[in-house]
């Protein structure tokens, strides 16, 4: 049973998560994080984290509440940290300035932490509450938290379909499926990753530029993600657009690497596909927005490291084309199911995402 907290405990946690949110496309490798600080009920200070290597939420909002902040409620969606690392540890700096009491959402996964910031702070005489919104704050860290526990980012597969499940016409290539306000909330979560991925027949039939791009294909002036290109054989040219200074390319071993080298591309030679996820881990990135075809997306599907889904669905009848995926034949019993669903209207198609449970084992036949 979970613990109801004070309207006012959520509500201010809520505001710190939403301070967490401005940090979402730059903190990486670093989780987003959001501090707000309260005196007498009147926020007096807040903050997020921009990027490694910059002050933590925590400090900021200190510097933002000045004196005000003795005596003060701190409001924080991840635990404290209580290492030295670029900077010095949160807690710390918490306990300097006199804050009373510290409110936590979720307690941080990093070894280096995982509750020595609590216990710190209690130590201190700090008093702390650890669980207001605790899903939601885990839910805006999950990349930070898959990379922190299994090495690997947090895999968002967003495609778009027809109501008859067709991605794109036969022949025709990755036309518009879906409308401007579908392009719209693309374009957001491109904003918001760390990186974004394509196979090589995407990259040769369309030649995209995987960047945040407005409704008139001009420039955003936003964060875009790393683009990612996922190409065994090497067929991809180095001049290909997604390929420039701070792209990956990732490849089988043998791959002559040089030309996209060159170029400034960053060349993964690995074996298999959970390696490439470790390889693109050990880069900091925290986030991956799968956007490739159907070929890449099975092959994501098949060695279970799709964490999130993304349909758009527009309200079109395509007949022959193709799907999003091409799973091998499965009982219904060991379908791919998803939880936390989440249905949303945009203009006329429809957004349905969910997070991909694990796919149930079937009982083998004359078992215990």
């Amino acid at each position: 049973m979970k613990t109801e907290y004070p309207p006012s405990e959520v509500d201010h946690m809520r505001l710190a998560l939403r301070e967490a949110a401005r940090g979402q496309p730059t903190a990486a490798p670093n989780p987003p994080v959001g501090c707000v600080l309260v005196r007498g009920g009147e926020v007096v200070g807040s903050g997020f984290h921009v990027r490694a290597g910059e002050p933590h939420a925590e400090v900021l909002a200190l510097r933002a509440a000045g004196e005000q902040a003795r005596g003060a409620t701190a409001y924080v969606t991840l635990e404290p940290c209580a290492h030295t690392g670029r900077t010095p540890p949160c807690a710390d700096a918490l306990i300097a300035a006199g804050v009373a009491r510290v409110v936590v959402a979720a307690l941080d996964p990093d070894p280096r932490v995982a509750g020595q910031g609590v216990a710190r702070l209690r130590a201190a005489g700090v008093d702390v509450t650890v669980g207001v919104l605790e899903d939601e704050a885990t839910r805006q860290q999950a990349g930070f938290r898959m990379r922190v526990t299994a090495g690997r980012p947090w895999v968002a597969y967003k495609y778009a379909m027809t109501l008859d499940g067709r991605v794109a016409a036969q022949g025709e290539g990755r036309g518009a499926v879906t409308s401007a306000p579908a392009w719209a909330r693309v374009m957001a979560w491109r904003a918001e990753a760390d990186a974004v991925a394509v196979g090589s027949g995407t990259v040769l039939a369309d030649d995209p530029r995987l960047t945040v791009r407005g409704p008139e294909d001009g420039a955003a002036g936003g964060h875009d993600p790393r683009p990612v290109v996922f190409d065994r054989s090497g067929r991809v040219p180095p001049t290909a657009r997604a390929l420039r200074p701070g792209s990956v390319l990732i490849t089988a071993p043998g791959t002559d690497a040089r030309p996209y080298e060159e170029r400034g591309v960053t060349v993964l030679r690995v074996g298999s596909l959970p390696g490439a996820l470790r390889a693109l881990g050990d880069l900091g990135l925290n986030t991956l927005l799968l956007e490739g075809g159907p070929t890449l997306a099975t092959a994501f599907f098949a060695a279970g490291l799709v964490d999130e889904v993304r349909a758009l669905v527009a309200p079109k009848v395509l007949g022959a084309g193709l799907p999003p995926l091409a799973l091998a034949p499965r009982p219904m019993a060991q379908a791919h199911e998803l939880s936390d669903l989440q249905i949303e209207v945009l203009g006329p198609d429809l957004l349905v995402s969910g997070l991909v449970r694990p796919v149930p084992r079937l009982a083998a036949a004359g078992g215990m």
